[in-house]
């Protein structure tokens, strides 16, 4: 991956966060991606929320596959830790990061493809041990690295740049999380910046797997007219299920806050999320509720966004495997290695 460096200029009157850190503090290198690829405008967005909520770069990982998507994390937080792994593995790796150093904030960048075909089997096992770790995918699709082919996510019935009408019922990422016990999951549109930063703050603050199903239209092989992908498409046929703001715990509630059907909900860590319900009857923490929600708009070809779904009562994968509260990279090596004598009496208690 080639590395350019963005020019760095300090303006006058930036503003700085709690750790006095600009914007461009949080930004990385110069994007490769096609112009108005909608993946760099979820770029702006991830710098936008990682700055508001002040997070140190040093205790940033971002982890990656392989796709266009997987470019992502060149872009931002370039004093953050990295690792670009195998195609549809990212899960895994992350698994081992987060097993590893539980203080690090672990944001995975994937796509469709990554993530739905030949990471399907992982994207599964990270939703069931619950990593502790922003799951965020690109979904524009097709697979873009290689001319544009229909990817698992592509709805049935949508028209490839040459014409070609796709037979194949698509993969919902969200429908699919949320049926596999996911504890957050929502889903966004890469043009709506007014949605994404909230919702990428609240994903990131969630104390568990929080996946983030964003579409991100390919400006170079879907964005006609019979994509079901593409900006003309999503703006139409978008529906706001929730509106989604992250409240620190330091910081005033103020009043607007709680204009019109607010609902509060308070996160492990002192954070709170509201939602502001456009439907009375949608509630995002009854899972059958969601399923239905989702497949109601669904039939009438309305993409829904928002915060979809949160079960604040999954235990993460460190509470479920009783693991030790300080980071495995801290602990003495006769504390990970107790010896041939520990073994042999923990196989003793397995006969």
């Amino acid at each position: 991956m080639t590395f350019i460096p963005k020019p760095q200029i300090d303006l006058p009157g930036q503003h700085e966060n709690d750790l006095g850190l600009s914007l461009r503090d949080y930004e990385g290198s110069l994007s490769t991606l096609c112009a108005g690829c909608g993946h760099d405008s979820i770029t702006a967005a991830l710098v936008q929320a990682l700055w508001e909520m002040s997070i140190r770069p040093e205790m940033l990982i971002k982890m990656s596959g392989i796709g266009c998507s997987s470019k992502t994390p060149a872009y931002f937080v370039h004093g953050a830790h990295g690792f670009n792994s195998v195609h549809g593995r990212m899960p895994s790796v992350a698994t081992g990061a987060s097993a590893a150093n539980r203080d690090l904030i672990c944001i995975g960048i994937s796509g469709d493809g990554d993530s739905l075909s030949i990471g399907f089997g992982q994207f599964g096992h990270v939703i069931r041990r619950n990593v502790n770790m922003l799951y965020l995918i690109e979904n524009n699709g097709v697979y873009g690295l290689t001319k544009g082919q229909f990817s698992a996510s592509a709805d049935a019935g949508s028209t490839a740049k040459n014409g070609t009408v796709n037979q194949m019922q698509n993969i919902n990422t969200v429908a699919t999380a949320i049926s596999m016990g996911v504890s957050f999951v929502g889903r966004a549109f890469s043009g709506d910046r007014e949605q994404l930063v909230p919702l990428l703050k609240a994903a990131i603050a969630h104390p568990g797997c929080a996946v983030l199903d964003i579409i991100s239209p390919c400006v170079t092989f879907n964005n006609h007219e019979g994509s079901t992908k593409s900006y003309a498409y999503t703006r139409e046929h978008k529906k706001q299920a929730t509106e989604t703001d992250l409240v620190p715990p330091r910081a005033e509630i103020k009043a607007s806050y709680y204009a019109g059907d607010t609902h509060p909900v308070r996160l492990h860590d002192g954070s709170t999320i509201l939602l502001k319900k456009a439907d009375p009857d949608y509630d995002p923490t009854r899972r059958n509720n969601a399923l239905a929600y989702l497949e109601r708009h669904r039939r009438r070809g309305q993409i829904v966004t928002g915060l979809l779904f949160i079960d604040q009562n999954v235990p993460d994968m460190h509470i479920q495997s009783r693991t030790v509260a300080t980071p495995l990279k801290d602990l003495d090596y006769r504390d990970l290695n107790p010896g041939s004598a520990a073994l042999e009496a923990l196989q003793r208690g397995m006969k």
